[in-house]
């Protein structure tokens, strides 16, 4: 059980994506993580524990950026820890993926990941789904993800964002196939600075902000 929440408005994302998984922490909290995107490039920011532990290291830094996405987690797939935390990142660290679910095929699809040359360095399912995506890189970004989505098998909620792309998107799936997927693509959905995601609820249920 893990809780994701996700910004993209006008304020500064770090603080507020803070304050979102506290209040999410009920629904793991062995770690936490955040990525935002500062002048455009992708920061990210993961700690073991609570997500005090997250804000301190945060505060650091005091990244500016107000596009951003997190994560607190309770372990399924990797022990706790900093590198099994979420976000997960893909080989260029261009993608970065939060996720609340099962990827239950997610170990057939790491060895014909690695097979092509994508290097690993978590335990998690959640890591298969960047390198899905950096795979179709040369498509735009809701494309890409759209392929690397049919290839998921499992009960899933992800958000996803990317270097250079001033957009979150958004998926929530349901014990469905791939072949059922594949039906269902339009139901992925994308926020950009016109209409701003306030969170996402592990019952696979979108709340907005008004624009």
């Amino acid at each position: 059980m893990c809780g994701i929440f996700a910004y993209i408005g006008s304020k500064q994302a770090s603080p507020l994506l803070i304050e979102g998984l506290s209040l999410l922490e009920y629904r793991g909290y062995d770690s936490s993580g955040v990525a935002l995107l500062e002048n455009n490039v992708l920061k990210i920011f993961k700690e073991k524990g609570r997500a005090q532990n997250l804000k301190e290291k945060i505060d650091k830094e005091n990244p500016r950026g107000s596009l951003g996405i997190a994560h607190t987690r309770w372990a399924t797939h990797g022990e706790p820890s900093e590198i099994n935390a979420h976000p997960h990142i893909d080989c260029q660290g261009q993608i970065a993926v939060v996720h609340n679910g099962i990827i239950e095929n997610y170990q057939a699809l790491k060895t014909l990941l690695e097979k092509e040359g994508h290097k690993f360095v978590s335990d998690t399912d959640t890591e298969v789904i960047a390198h899905l995506i950096e795979k179709f890189k040369d498509d735009d970004f809701e494309k890409a993800v759209l392929k690397a989505l049919s290839f998921l098998e499992g009960t899933f909620g992800l958000a996803i964002i990317k270097q250079g792309q001033e957009k979150i998107i958004h998926w929530a799936l349901l014990m469905l196939s791939a072949q059922r997927l594949r039906a269902k693509l339009k139901a992925v959905f994308t926020c950009t600075r016109v209409r701003r995601l306030a969170w996402l609820q592990p019952r696979h249920s979108l709340a907005k902000l008004p624009p």
